[in-house]
């Protein structure tokens, strides 16, 4: 039986835009993503998508919100619990990306799903956490406790 891998992934919005991290993920087209990663040992989700976030987008942010915990079944047998957040942007950061990221970039909604029919974000939940947001289908932060 294989471990959960615990992750966080955050909707972050500005106007009609999306920030969104390009990533290389050895296939023969870069994927987009939300900026999102795994739980750290000792870390809870709301420490860990911030961390996330500046790691990823070079970006400080202020969570308005909790999605949820998306359930997802990887296609090699994996199973990631995903906590999905929502966040407003504050400051851009003068810190490198990490290694794994090519940029990161405000997209629109339509921009976003056309890359979806390209089959080149790196899963079905980059779509349902927006969709989500934009739904108001948030629970207060307050419901996780660290």
């Amino acid at each position: 039986m294989s471990a959960i891998h615990s992750t966080a992934a955050c909707v972050i919005q500005r106007g009609e835009h999306f920030l969104m991290v390009e990533e290389q993920r050895g296939g023969p087209a870069s994927v987009f993503n939300q900026p999102a990663g795994h739980i750290e040992a000792g870390e809870g989700p709301i420490a860990a998508i911030l961390r996330e976030v500046q790691e990823e987008a070079a970006w400080q942010v202020s969570l308005t919100g909790y999605l949820g915990l998306y359930v997802f079944h990887a296609d090699g047998g994996q199973t990631f619990h995903s906590h999905g957040f929502t966040a407003e942007p504050l400051d851009k950061l003068d810190l490198a990306l990490d290694p794994d990221i090519i940029a990161a970039h405000w997209l629109t909604l339509e921009q976003i799903r056309a890359l979806d029919q390209q089959q080149r974000l790196r899963s079905p939940l980059v779509l349902q956490r927006i969709e989500d947001a934009l739904s108001g289908c948030c629970y207060p932060l307050a419901v996780i406790r660290e």
